[in-house]
């Protein structure tokens, strides 16, 4: 398992440098002088642009910024951010928990609807039981996060006065965002335990136990739907992964704090140093949650054996 482990970390790296390119080109892609973007609303004369880039380390050649960049990510320094003068890893702890908060309880409602909807879908199929839930799985897939976000504002907070429009107080500020974060995860979640499911009931394992007299759930609960998980739990992976990337906007519609909306003010206000440092950081917990997905497939299937 260690040995696992310490494979898949080194397999990390070059995904991890591609990233760091990725985001340190992003300085350079946007057009015009990153450095008059961000002096844009001062009044800025030649000497203050040049100290600027002093200060950025933007007159040095592009390899040594790189290496400046990543020596000094390794060592977990992000930068500073420009608008606030505050180091950029601060920012992120500040706003990391809302954000994760967040990403778990769209998460667990996700999983807990999906897999339920796909259950009931794969025991009942050609049902109006598995036409249902497969209808409002294709909702959930088709309807955009923004959209379904303003729609259930105007229905529970604004007609209905039941939930909070914004903020991020307390539970019933969590409610409608992570259902419209949910959304399209419990979607995909629901149509896969469906496909998955009815795919292994129909294996000469679960006919046996069938034949042998176990009853219906246990069938279901102890044989199929364990080994019909495995490919749910990597949409696990990639779709926890997607809730992160999906905060954004999320979390800019309800007006929420968080990791995308750090992002969205920084790219506002051309903060490259806050967006690259938050942008590599989500992206590092991404490579590092999809290990612990795979790590779990053992777990489900002892069949599998981690090499």
């Amino acid at each position: 398992m260690l040995a696992y482990i310490a494979g898949r970390l080194v397999a990390s790296v070059p995904v991890l440098v591609g990233v760091s390119l990725a985001v340190f080109a992003m300085l350079f892609l946007v057009p015009g002088d990153p450095v008059r973007m961000m002096l844009a609303e001062f009044v800025t004369t030649p000497d203050q642009v040049a100290r600027m880039r002093a200060q950025l380390h933007l007159d040095e050649p592009l390899l040594v910024q790189y290496g400046r960049f990543v020596g000094h990510a390794v060592q977990g320094d992000l930068g500073v951010s420009i608008r606030s003068r505050r180091p950029v890893a601060q920012e992120i702890r500040e706003n990391l928990a809302s954000t994760v908060t967040l990403a778990v309880a769209a998460m667990a409602l996700a999983v807990g609807f999906g897999v339920g909807l796909g259950l009931l879908a794969a025991l009942l199929p050609r049902s109006w039981v598995d036409l249902g839930a497969m209808l409002l799985a294709l909702l959930g897939v088709s309807m955009p996060s923004f959209w379904l976000g303003l729609l259930l504002i105007v229905v529970f907070s604004l007609h209905l006065g039941w939930l909070p429009a914004t903020g991020g107080g307390d539970l019933r500020h969590l409610v409608l965002p992570a259902v419209t974060l949910g959304a399209v995860a419990s979607a995909l979640i629901a149509r896969l335990t469906r496909s998955s499911l009815l795919e292994v009931l129909g294996q000469d394992y679960v006919r046996t136990a069938r034949a042998k007299g176990l009853a219906g759930w246990p069938v279901v609960v102890r044989h199929a739907l364990r080994n019909a998980l495995i490919p749910v739990v990597t949409i696990f992976g990639l779709q926890f992964g997607n809730l992160l990337a999906g905060a954004v906007i999320v979390e800019t519609v309800f007006s929420r704090p968080g990791l995308g909306r750090l992002i969205v003010g920084g790219i506002l206000s051309k903060d490259f140093p806050l967006v690259q440092g938050t942008i590599l950081f989500v992206a590092t917990a991404y490579v590092l949650l999809n290990l612990v997905v795979d790590l779990s497939y053992a777990a489900l299937d002892p069949r599998i054996r981690l090499r």
